[in-house]
Parts: C-alpha cells; structure tokens; sequence
C-alpha cells in the first residue's frame, strides 16, 4: 500500500500579500495504480511558475517538477517517466499525475508557487 499525504504551502511575497494553495488532505493508492493530486490556487496559474515537490519520512525535500506561466513543464530527471504536471485555467487548478507508482513514492506531496510574477514585456 502507498500511502500520499498532500500538504498546503502558502507562498508569501514581501509579507504583505498571501496566496492560498489548497489540496486534499490524504491519499492512499496500491502500487502500480495511478494517482491525480489536485491543488487549487486563489491566484492565475498563468501568471506564476507551480510545482510539486515531495517528502519521504526522514528525508528531504525533492523537487518533482513545475509548470511555468505559458504551460510548458520541466520535471527531475529520475522523475519525468512517473509524472505528470497539467493545470485547468479556467479553475485555476494544478494536477499532479503518477504512474506506476511504488511504496518508495510515499511521501507528503505539496504543491508550491513561485514567489515572482511573469508577465508580458518589460
């Protein structure tokens, strides 16, 4: 049994202004099953690079991957076969998609904003 715990992380800028990422509180999938994590954001994810990263118990942080502003991804390279990262614009929601997934792949997933604005121009 896999277990997937996925957490909020609250991107702050200049302390001022707070933006709200919000994810299901616990997951559990058999291996080899697929899974879809959903984070709805309270900002645009056409403005802002998101990505997931993950925790095993124990062990640090590891990045999975992002998706930047135009919809384009990148992913770890160990990671980019089991992943997938896609967003719904219209809900402003990110999904976070896994394959063929083992007990190895448990850990607290969270999904993050970038703290910088893209926009158009200069």
């Amino acid at each position: 049994m896999l277990r997937v715990v996925s957490n909020i992380i609250h991107a702050l800028s200049t302390g001022v202004h707070c933006e709200e990422l919000t994810q299901p509180p616990s997951m559990t999938v058999q291996p080899g099953q697929p899974l879809t994590i959903s984070c709805k954001v309270s900002y645009s994810v056409s403005s802002y690079y998101t990505g997931w990263i993950r925790q095993p118990a124990g062990k640090a942080l590891e990045g999975i991957g992002y998706i930047r502003p135009a919809g384009t991804t990148v992913y770890k390279d160990s990671l980019k076969n089991k992943f997938s990262i896609t967003r719904d614009t219209s809900s402003n929601t990110l999904f976070l998609k896994g394959q063929s997934l083992q007990t190895e792949d448990t850990a607290v997933y969270y999904c993050a904003r970038d703290t910088v604005i893209q926009t158009n121009g200069t």
